[in-house]
């Protein structure tokens, strides 16, 4: 199956980032893409106010998206912002198509390098998957591929996890970022289609709001391919014939102990 990783930059104007998913939906569905990935807050960048940004599933935004996913009959998944308690947002990603429209509500909120996304983030409670022509796909968010039992358990019926992401910049944190992507591969012996944030650039201060560097990573942890920093789209055909090698030569999945 081909999967279009689409990193771009997103601006504080959601109808603006609504053109960018429009013009790279129909780039990557002429290239034969089935699904077409974004990163986290493709919806608004971070930085600014989100509780005025944040829309349900079937408000304007996401209802915008799924048409065009459903032109171009593909499946598109997106990071957004969805209403939650108390004045926060949820960090959600939506994943929208013939057939399909959820969300996936960020559980590991990004409390870490001096930014607390839990001031102005509900976090959510369970792991979603859901399925394209017959392939159980896992979805992550950012501050989640630190933590790999979130993986391992998505690996239990998903060959391929995706994860979007706002990467924070720093001292070490690209380095980290590669390292974290490839390690949950090996985690889950799943693949792992990483979708970053691009570089932008103006500086937005102490927000998280991207390096770039998506990544495709096989289920033994190679990589693939990666991009720059700067917005580019990444195709990348995956074979999940592969998983099933992976896991009977390295079987950590029927390993595990705990």
């Amino acid at each position: 199956m081909r999967i279009a990783l689409c990193q771009i930059s997103s601006t504080a104007d959601p109808a603006t980032n609504l053109e960018t998913v429009r013009t790279h939906v129909a780039q990557a569905a002429a290239s034969g893409a089935r699904i077409v990935q974004f990163p986290e807050a493709t919806q608004c960048r971070f930085g600014v106010p989100l509780a005025p940004i944040a829309e349900p599933l079937d408000g304007p935004w996401a209802t915008a998206v799924q048409e065009i996913a459903v032109q171009h009959n593909v499946v598109v998944v997106a990071g957004m912002f969805t209403p939650g308690t108390d004045g926060r947002v949820t960090n959600t990603t939506l994943v929208t198509g013939p057939g399909l429209h959820l969300g996936y509500a960020k559980i590991h909120l990004f409390d870490a390098f001096g930014f607390r996304e839990s001031d102005t983030v509900t976090p959510g409670d369970k792991p979603v998957t859901f399925e394209v022509d017959g392939t159980t796909f896992g979805l992550a968010t950012c501050y989640d591929v630190r933590f790999p039992e979130l993986f391992r358990t998505l690996a239990d019926t998903a060959p391929v996890i995706l994860l979007g992401a706002s990467w924070g910049a720093g001292p070490g944190k690209a380095d980290q970022w590669d390292l974290l992507v490839r390690a949950r591969a090996l985690d889950s012996t799943s693949w792992i289609l990483a979708c970053g944030q691009a570089l932008p650039a103006t500086d937005h201060g102490s927000a998280p709001t991207g390096i770039g560097r998506s990544t495709v990573v096989d289920p033994l942890g190679t990589v693939l391919d990666r991009l720059s920093d700067t917005p580019g789209t990444l195709l990348s055909d995956v074979d999940t014939f592969l998983v099933d090698t992976a896991r009977r030569t390295l079987p950590v999945l029927a390993n595990r102990r705990l």
